[in-house]
């Protein structure tokens, strides 16, 4: 599928959507929620395909916000479609994906960018790169996720204060709260992320797409025993038989 406001690369296990809108710092618009979504299908089926890391464009901007021309005069109505379009389309099929999805924050994550990237599985962000939400300066609130994914996150009282002051931070201070796993020069960030993407890769990528679902709820309560079934899940699958035998022969696992 060719795609005008992506770039899809596929290389090896691991593959990368670049979103390609520079001249609006990658803002995310209908069509590119859209393009992303129908990516992540394409990959989602795609059994040579193990992680996928997300990153935007140039240096300057991961996703620098929604595209707010596309909604500004809507009423109640066409602002809760757009919100729920938005989880079912995008925000959550990223975390409910099957593979291992990776932020690369390279520059500005704001509003739905930053609530594209909390989506994902992993973050890592570029040392240049500023966290943000915004939207009550527009007198808004964060609409595809903000106000759940980052509580869990950081913690109430740190999302707090970044939703309701609507200040950026910066890459080192999202790593001090958790919000970013790691930091690294702008010119390291997607050779780095790369890394953990192969090393991740040669994982046994059922038990990869088990712990995705146990560890999504583990913050209801029926995590143990989403942990429990999948557990025993995982005991009829090739992947056991294959990494169980390789440790016993004391060999490397080909799963």
């Amino acid at each position: 599928m060719s795609y005008d406001n992506i770039l899809l690369n596929k290389e090896d296990k691991v593959s990368t959507i670049i979103i390609n809108r520079p001249e609006s710092l990658n803002a995310l618009n209908a069509q590119t929620i859209k393009e992303i979504s129908s990516a992540l299908e394409e990959l989602n089926s795609d059994i040579s395909c193990r992680v996928v890391v997300i990153t935007g464009s140039g240096e300057k901007s991961f996703v620098a916000g929604a595209d707010i021309k596309e909604f500004s005069d809507f009423g109640q109505e066409k602002a809760e479609e757009l919100a729920r379009n938005g989880h079912n389309t995008l925000f959550n099929k990223i975390e409910n994906m099957t593979k291992p999805v990776i932020a690369a924050v390279n520059g500005f994550a704001l509003g739905g960018g930053l609530e594209l990237a909390m989506a994902c599985h992993i973050r890592y962000a570029s040392e240049n790169a500023k966290l943000g939400l915004p939207e009550v300066t527009l007198g808004l609130i964060p609409g595809y996720g903000g106000t759940q994914r980052l509580p869990k996150l950081v913690g109430k009282g740190i999302a707090n204060e970044m939703i309701f002051s609507a200040k950026m931070i910066t890459a080192q201070k999202a790593k001090e709260i958790g919000l970013v796993n790691e930091v690294f020069p702008i010119e390291e960030l997607l050779i780095k992320t790369k890394e953990l993407a192969n090393v991740i890769a040669h994982n046994s990528p059922m038990a990869i797409s088990k712990a995705i679902r146990a560890v999504n709820l583990s913050d209801t309560d029926k995590g143990f025993e989403a942990e429990i079934k999948y557990f025993g899940e995982v005991f009829e699958l090739d992947d056991k038989k294959e990494g169980v035998t390789a440790f016993i022969e004391k060999r490397k696992p080909n799963f």
